[in-house]
């Protein structure tokens, strides 16, 4: 079933508006205005309402995504805002980084809620779930929320730290913390024997171990889901990936999943994810496959 996901009411995020390759934001109390390579149309809102962001990135010359932060006096460069929705809640620590990012993608809302309810649908007393590329975490957190035993991995150490600090904040605890080569640690598990009822992955474009292993999303993703169908318990399970790859389609996906996931799924989603601005225009933030037993 092809589908399209946008985040739900949300009173501490809200896209106000996008176009001219950036987005307008609003987290908690502070706005800001960052890059969007997406949002090729016209901002709906004139250029005053942008002036007002409290803080607004701009790239370095040759650069894609490194840049630095114009912040506005009395604005912070770290702050606390409030997820909740359907009995999940959970607290994410914010900060301006130097490539474009806050910490967070909000996007990602519904499938937050899909972890979360889908882990508290396992069979298992206590659902085992992996978490790859994770990043600071919200996917992390809405499985241990739901209860599971989760491994959280990420080949960036100080961005696990972050990560902590969300889970922290959240009033949870017990997550196992790796920071690993994603393909690495994979097949070491494949090769002990484990099983997993709950895998999610959002692997980037490109990446680095933190060996210098390299990532290359076109020339991995096909091995690393032979690794994950090897991993997933066959009775008992669900699985996510999400793709933010300019050019990288859904269909890409459709043909993965159904090549080498067996068809013991009751359900599977796969389409795209976006966010919607004031203007109603649909900005495309990534593709997505899930499903579950």
């Amino acid at each position: 079933m092809y589908s399209f996901l946008t985040t739900g009411n949300w009173p501490d995020y809200e896209l106000i508006d996008s176009g001219n390759f950036e987005k307008l934001e609003r987290f908690g109390k502070h706005v800001l205005a960052r890059p969007e390579p997406q949002a090729i149309w016209d901002p709906h809102l004139p250029a005053s309402e942008w002036q007002r962001a409290n803080a607004t990135f701009t790239r370095e010359k040759g650069s894609q995504e490194k840049g630095q932060w114009k912040i506005k006096p009395g604005t912070p460069e770290q702050w606390i805002i409030n997820y909740g929705q359907d009995g999940l809640k959970l607290r994410f620590r914010l900060g301006m980084s130097s490539f474009k990012h806050v910490g967070l993608f909000p996007e990602q809302d519904p499938n937050w809620q899909f972890i979360y309810q889908q882990t508290k649908q396992r069979k298992a007393a206590v659902p085992r779930v992996l978490n790859l590329f994770a990043y600071t975490g919200a996917a992390t957190l809405a499985a241990r929320a739901a209860g599971a035993d989760v491994t959280h991995l990420d080949s960036v150490k100080q961005v696990n730290f972050w990560a902590r600090d969300n889970m922290e904040a959240s009033n949870l605890d017990g997550v196992r913390w790796l920071v690993e080569d994603a393909m690495k640690y994979v097949q070491r598990e494949v090769k002990r024997g484990n099983k997993y009822q709950g895998l999610i992955l959002d692997p980037p474009a490109y990446g680095r171990g933190p060996n210098g292993e390299k990532w290359q999303l076109e020339d991995e993703l096909n091995e690393m889901l032979k690794l994950c169908q090897q991993l997933l318990d066959p009775a008992d399970h669900f699985f996510l990936i999400n793709l933010y790859s300019l050019g990288f389609s859904a269909l890409i996906l459709d043909n993965l999943v159904t090549e080498i996931f067996p068809k013991t799924h009751q359900t599977r989603e796969i389409g795209e994810i976006y966010l919607h601005d004031r203007g109603q225009r649909k900005l495309p933030l990534g593709t997505f496959c899930r499903f579950a037993t």
